[in-house]
């Protein structure tokens, strides 16, 4: 309550952007993230499709005071093609768990390990087709006053195209991000390699955040992911909300 504010430390999300802060839920509190609207387009090679996903919750639990729970889902998705029609259905669910390597209350870098599974909750065609998990270590620290930096080394087990096995892919994600007041307004590079049997695919694009802080327990936030090869969507577009309890 409001007796306990001065308590808690600093509201930190884990949106808007690529790169998970490596902040820690207080013991015994609660926050949740909602991906109002996610849209995805891609218009090159002779493809042309849409995927919206609405109304995406995260759950994040302090189960200690460097260790907390999460789990996340997409309970709407609408997956449109150019000549084979829309489908729409459900996403997988993700859990996973993040403790802090470094003190969670230092003012100086922080690190964490966030580890991650994801079950085939989805409906089929709209998810991994499988389960599937990863690793991540989530870097920041403060560069001034208002400005601040974050780093996120990343690898996952993909499941092959087929759905008969697994392969892994190499992630990294590096941004800066700059306070005026309540807003925060933010850039990322983000690119990915993955180790697929039919070949290798290679990510990349060039993300632009926004969030502002509406009270010392929400945040509203929006961004703009922009791709940068042939094999990366030309466009991923989002707003969303996120409100500690």
């Amino acid at each position: 309550g409001p007796a306990a504010a001065a308590d808690v430390r600093d509201f930190c999300a884990q949106r808007p952007g690529r790169a998970t802060p490596p902040c820690i839920l207080d013991a015994g509190h609660l926050q949740l993230e909602v991906g109002l609207a996610d849209g995805t387009f891609l218009r090159h090679g002779g493809e042309h499709e849409d995927i919206d996903v609405y109304a995406a919750p995260a759950l994040r639990y302090g189960l200690t005071p460097r260790l907390e729970f999460e789990a996340s889902t997409a309970p709407a998705i609408v997956d449109a093609q150019r000549g084979e029609g829309r489908q729409v259905g459900v996403g997988d669910t993700t859990f996973g768990l993040m403790g802090a390597l470094t003190d969670p209350d230092g003012k100086g870098p922080a690190v964490s390990l966030n580890g991650f599974v994801t079950g085939p909750t989805a409906t089929h065609g709209l998810g991994n087709g499988g389960w599937t998990g990863g690793l991540r270590l989530p870097v920041a620290g403060p560069l001034g006053d208002s400005l601040s930096y974050a780093l996120m080394p990343e690898v996952d087990v993909l499941r092959d195209a087929d759905g008969g096995g697994t392969h892994l892919a190499w992630t990294a994600v590096g941004g800066l991000s700059r306070a005026f007041g309540p807003l925060s307004l933010g850039t990322e590079l983000w690119g990915q390699i993955e180790d697929a049997p039919e070949g290798r695919i290679t990510r990349a694009t060039a993300d632009l955040t926004a969030a502002v802080m509406t009270g010392p327990a929400m945040q509203l936030d929006a961004g703009a992911a922009i791709g940068l090869n042939r094999q990366t969507p030309d466009l991923e577009l989002y707003v969303g909300v996120a409100r500690r309890f």
